[in-house]
């Protein structure tokens, strides 16, 4: 099952090379697809150097098939990611509950990537089990609940896909404590402003009525933990980076059908992008809506990872005229 998750995955990440499809994969993608439920800001660091992991996009794999709607995928592969271990620093995981590219050499993921409607939200508990995957290739280092030392190193185990995103079964948010899933984030940045946006996105863009499809990712290296006067670049003795910037963009649309067709130019777009710095933010109530001040466009994001070697494509599968106005668009 595990490898014809990710041979799925596979067409499902390149889209729209080719009109038609064979009937018998037609029919099983019919039968495995999803169903539909109904503070002022403070200086920035500076940037420092460019990361020495740059992501590689590979090109020799074809776009075949369009994703349905739900799939954590649909809005497209931001860095054409592959299962396949020959690209390490770039290795694509299907979790089921959300997709992520994977830096072997970093430790944390590139970005992940996941849909979030009402049905996503339900009673399960937090599980808090902290744990390494095991899923990953043989000889990977596997990082484990307490490579990142907290309470010491001062950042958090920062969630991409958030355990309140998924809280439908208690399987669902097991997944999401993966350390795969995780990256060091500042203490005050994921328990203030992100916190706050990660809250804000599930309870009031989305809420019953809506629906969302989320990419988180960061990039850079360097971050300044709680407590703490040097920025640090990497934690459990180099073998997990600190990022300096954390982003995160979200589509967001009514609930309904034939998602990919149904974004326009005016969809409801909202992009972040924050560095990985704890003297910047607060827990308070200011604190949790500050991400406000840190409103971009996904052309500026895209523009700024390019500066530390990384190569984002984001909404690669919308139609060109939207994804160029979308890109160009700021929440406010």
């Amino acid at each position: 099952m595990h490898f014809l998750s990710n041979a799925l995955l596979i067409l499902i990440t390149h889209m729209n090379k080719q009109k038609f499809l064979p009937g018998a994969l037609v029919a099983l993608l019919f039968t495995i697809s999803c169903t539909k439920q109904t503070v002022n800001k403070a200086e920035e660091p500076p940037a420092t150097t460019p990361d020495t992991i740059n992501v590689t996009i590979p090109v020799e794999v074809k776009d075949t098939i369009t994703a349905g709607d739900n799939n954590n995928l649909l809005l497209g592969n931001p860095t054409n990611a592959l299962p396949n271990s020959a690209y390490p620093n770039n290795y694509l995981i299907n979790q089921t509950y959300y997709a992520e590219a994977y830096s072997r050499d970093r430790g944390i993921p590139v970005w992940v990537s996941w849909h979030l409607q009402a049905s996503d939200v339900g009673t399960a508990s937090r599980q808090d089990d902290f744990r390494p995957y095991t899923g990953l290739p043989s000889g990977w280092y596997q990082v484990g609940a307490s490579s990142y030392n907290g309470s010491a190193s001062g950042f958090d185990r920062g969630h991409n896909c958030p355990s309140g995103d998924r809280t439908s079964t208690t399987a669902a948010n097991s997944t999401t404590f993966y350390m795969t899933n995780m990256i060091p984030q500042a203490a005050y940045l994921n328990q203030g402003p992100w916190e706050g946006l990660e809250d804000y996105i599930r309870n009031t863009l989305v809420s019953t009525s809506g629906e969302a499809y989320i990419i988180m990712g960061n990039y850079g290296s360097g971050g300044l933990g709680r407590n703490h006067t040097d920025t640090v670049s990497t934690l459990d003795e180099g073998r997990v980076a600190v990022p300096k910037k954390v982003w995160k963009i979200a589509v967001i649309l009514p609930a309904g059908n034939n998602d990919l067709n149904r974004i326009t130019e005016s969809t409801t777009i909202l992009a972040v992008n924050m560095p990985n710095y704890d003297n910047l933010y607060s827990t308070n109530s200011a604190g949790k809506s500050a991400w406000q001040n840190y409103t971009t466009t996904i052309n500026d994001l895209e523009a700024d990872a390019k500066l530390y070697g990384v190569n984002l494509d984001l909404l690669s599968n919308l139609n060109a005229t939207v994804k160029a106005a979308l890109k160009k668009k700021k929440y406010n």
